[in-house]
């Protein structure tokens, strides 16, 4: 009759339990990662300021210098 070799079970469990550990704590780990950087960006997009886009033409310092060396 044959007998179990229940070191190498033991061993063999203990690898398999030493891969699940350290997999769920890299998941973890890269579900922080992915996810904290997104929220800080959130937090970033709320708080900057709307800029109001003005369309069409724009009279600035330099058109009104342009329009009076043109005036002659």
């Amino acid at each position: 009759m044959k007998q179990k070799n229940t070191t190498g079970q033991t061993r063999h469990n203990q690898n398999r339990r030493d891969f699940l550990k350290k997999s769920s704590i890299v998941g973890a780990s890269v579900v922080v990662t992915t996810t904290v950087p997104a929220a800080a960006l959130a937090n970033a997009a709320d708080q900057a300021p709307e800029i109001e886009q003005q369309k069409g033409y724009h009279v600035t310092q330099h058109v009104i210098d342009y329009y009076k060396s043109a005036a002659i």
